[in-house]
């Protein structure tokens, strides 16, 4: 195995000049994440401050019992409880068999800069995987993509969920799911991997209750070597450890719905757009009663003087709100603006694992943050990795292509231009003539026929779009000849795409690690994890 590095833009220009450290993003954030000395900083600013350790290591313990466990596991619950450990935290949604590939390189991401810290720092890190079982979007988590003849296919899991209750509280369907699984690593192919591979995913079914069991049991069972631990946002015992947290949110709401949306400005008259919408008095909360299956997201009426939910469908009073918090926290969960405030609240965080979306809205959060009287931990990118099978590598060789091109535009443009140069020009030049001779005939035609014959000029028209429709037709068979003369080049450019570049997206936004699972076996992830990755800024083309 062997691993490449490229420097690659990144569409969104925020964090564009966040990778490359420009003085325009600086002042969003606390800490400058390429600055090792940043880290010793935070350290110093997290003794000052106080945390439950035995009370999470203890959730987390119970919590991880389901899970499949290790010696390394159990070393990481040990260190939390030390009085001078710290995390590397990160989180994702729980998507059905793990999601895209970006949530294993998060994954990935949070283990090794862990161990990078340990090290460098001399004192236990933790990697801590938030997991978001919280979020309601069961649409976003419920299909994966898969290889297909021409593109990627989108797989969806035929479990129907109609409301919007949180992915902690989805009972998991398990017969639909092995038999879906089934289906999922047949379309791949028979490997030698492909029985283990079912073995643990069959397995996975059977230890889970809800669909963020099936993702945690799942990841542990690639990362628990390695001594990941995992914590569910939607659990209601965790809930119980965050009460505290969520009073705070309540009766500081105001100030920091208000210290979001001046930090936003800096954020637009530095000329970066917006992540976070914010709606008018947000209590930046949600209500979930489980009897009702859905969350609510709470406002603040200044008329009534109460927390209202959409279209008036709960209120409460200030008190009734923090009596709730108190009482029953796990009737309360976070959003987009409160969560990373938990997170840091509730965990003694060295550094935060972010993807691109993630770093553009914690820039909007400095100011919330500093309004509680904490720093926001150094907010480090995630890798962004690329897998290359050899096949894959062997057809851009052959066609003496760019890594960084196809990375970047695909290869659709240089198959166009493979196509121009190997067709038949003057039958392409004498249609587009032809094209034109029509369009000049009808315009003429048109001209004598508009004084006498003004009620057959619709009948023209169409005519006339006939006949072009006639040539195009013509045009789209020649092309296809083409094609087909040359199918097996044109099937590595697409295949090429397919692989690195499908539909124009990165590999690690549509492709799932159960194909690679499947043809490379369960442990080919050891070997990407002994690999020197840097948390550079650059891209990550690993050849398996």
């Amino acid at each position: 195995m062997e691993m490449i590095n490229l420097s690659l833009p990144v569409a969104n220009k925020f964090v564009t000049d966040y990778l490359e450290q420009k003085n325009s993003t600086k002042e969003f954030f606390h800490y400058s994440y390429l600055d090792n000395g940043c880290y010793e900083e935070r350290l110093k600013e997290l003794e000052t401050r106080s945390f439950m350790r035995n009370d999470l290591a203890n959730y987390i313990e119970v919590y991880m019992e389901n899970f499949p466990q290790s010696e390394k596991v159990r070393q990481s619950i040990a260190k939390l409880r030390q009085e001078n450990s710290v995390v590397v935290i990160g989180g994702q949604q729980a998507g059905v068999l793990t999601g895209p590939l970006y949530s294993i390189h998060k994954v990935i991401s949070i283990i090794l800069l862990a161990q990078q810290k340990e090290k460098e720092l001399g004192i236990p890190v933790v990697p801590v995987f938030w997991v978001a079982g919280e979020d309601h979007d069961y649409l976003e988590i419920n299909h994966i993509y898969t290889p297909d003849k021409e593109k990627m296919k989108k797989v969806v899991f035929p479990q129907r969920v109609l409301d919007k209750r949180m992915a902690s509280d989805i009972a998991l369907e398990k017969q639909v799911c092995i038999d879906w699984l089934e289906t999922v690593v047949e379309s791949y192919g028979e490997t030698e991997h492909s029985k283990p591979l079912l073995q643990l995913l069959q397995s996975a079914v059977h230890e889970s209750k809800t669909i963020v069991d099936f993702f945690s049991y799942m990841t542990m069972s690639l990362f628990k070597d390695y001594g990941l631990l995992l914590v569910d946002s939607g659990d209601k015992e965790i809930r119980k450890l965050e009460k505290e947290i969520f009073l705070k949110q309540i009766n500081e709401f105001h100030k920091l719905a208000d210290a979001v949306s001046e930090q936003q400005k800096l954020v637009q008259d530095s000329g970066y757009s917006l992540v976070i919408e914010m709606a008018e008095n947000p209590a930046n909360l949600f209500y979930y009663d489980e009897g009702e299956q859905e969350r609510i997201l709470l406002q603040y009426d200044k008329a009534e003087g109460r927390f209202i939910g959409k279209d008036k469908t709960v209120s409460f009073t200030f008190e009734e709100l923090r009596e709730m918090a108190s009482e029953f926290p796990q009737k309360l969960s976070n959003n987009v603006v409160t969560r990373p405030i938990t997170q840091d609240l509730l965990f003694p965080t060295l550094a935060f694992i972010g993807g691109p979306g993630e770093i553009a809205y914690w820039a909007e959060l400095k100011g919330a943050f500093e309004h509680l009287g904490i720093k926001m931990p150094p907010i480090v990118p995630r890798l962004n990795i690329t897998l290359l099978e050899r096949s894959v590598e062997a057809d851009i060789t052959e066609l003496e292509l760019s890594m960084k091109d196809i990375l970047i535009n695909g290869t659709s443009e240089k198959c166009e231009q493979f196509l121009q140069s190997v067709s038949n020009e003057k039958i392409a030049q004498l249609l587009n003539e032809l094209k034109g001779v029509i369009e000049t005939k009808y315009d003429l035609l048109e001209q004598e026929m508009t004084s006498e014959y003004k009620g057959l000029l619709p009948l023209m028209e169409k005519n006339e779009d006939f006949l072009r429709s006639q040539i195009e037709f013509l045009q789209n068979k020649v092309n296809d000849s083409v094609k087909l003369k040359h199918e097996v080049i044109v099937n590595k450019f697409s295949r090429i795409e397919q692989n690195l570049k499908p539909e124009g997206s990165p590999q690690e936004r549509v492709w799932n690690i159960t194909y690679f699972l499947n043809k490379y076996g369960l442990d080919f992830l050891e070997d990407v994890m002994k690999l020197p990755m840097d948390f550079d800024g650059t891209h990550k083309v690993i050849k398996l």
